[in-house]
């Protein structure tokens, strides 16, 4: 069963629903039980990271997803929910997050000229590590959907993915169990099923 964090901010009825296409139970749940009983945990999001990052503290649940990282338990999260691993984000401020990746958020707009922020659309993966079994089933040049303004930088040790926006953007990361995707997989048609369904594959103890 995979673990969809409710905290209060991302769009979880499409997240159940790509689930549910490739026949895997998903739960969205508070509830530090039921997260450290799933097979794997989603953390998603969308919004503003300082209000993200708040929202998921007044949970209580940072010490459990704490403990369930560092039990090898398969992570993945989601855009925004992607950036809250990293050390901190430089959104509207300086904000300190999971630290379960290194490397910061940052604005896109200071890095591209003459294109528009957010960068919202489709764009082709290009491989960093093509044997990451979360690409099992999929190939360099998928195409994926992105809406965002911030992107990860100095993660070099994580990067599994980018995709050129005036830039290189970073579109998915890993370490060890811990992984994520500034892309929707759940809005990127058989390709992000494709990625999901990967992800379910994945056992908690197992090196990725």
């Amino acid at each position: 069963m995979t673990a969809i964090i409710d905290y209060g901010v991302g769009n979880l009825f499409s997240l159940v629903s790509s689930f549910r296409k490739i026949g895997e139970e998903a739960a969205v749940t508070a509830d530090a039980e039921t997260l450290l009983a799933a097979d794997r945990i989603v953390l998603p999001g969308v919004g503003a990271f300082r209000d993200a990052a708040e929202k998921l503290e007044a949970t209580g649940l940072v010490p459990v997803l704490r403990e369930a990282a560092e039990s090898g338990k398969p992570i993945m999260g989601i855009c925004l929910g992607m950036q809250l691993l990293f050390e901190k984000s430089f959104e509207y401020g300086e904000y300190r997050g999971l630290g379960l990746l290194h490397g910061e958020i940052v604005p896109i707009a200071a890095h591209v000229k003459g294109l528009k922020v957010p960068h919202m659309g489709w764009n082709a993966l290009r491989f960093a590590k093509p044997e990451h079994p979360l690409f099992r089933y999929i190939k360099e040049g998928d195409c994926v959907y992105f809406v965002h303004s911030y992107y990860a930088v100095g993660c070099e040790d994580s990067l599994l993915a980018s995709a050129e926006y005036g830039t290189e953007i970073t579109a998915a990361v890993g370490r060890g169990n811990v992984m994520g995707c500034q892309f929707h997989p759940e809005k990127s048609g058989d390709v992000g099923l494709s990625i999901l369904r990967a992800f379910c594959e994945m056992k908690e103890g197992a090196l990725c």
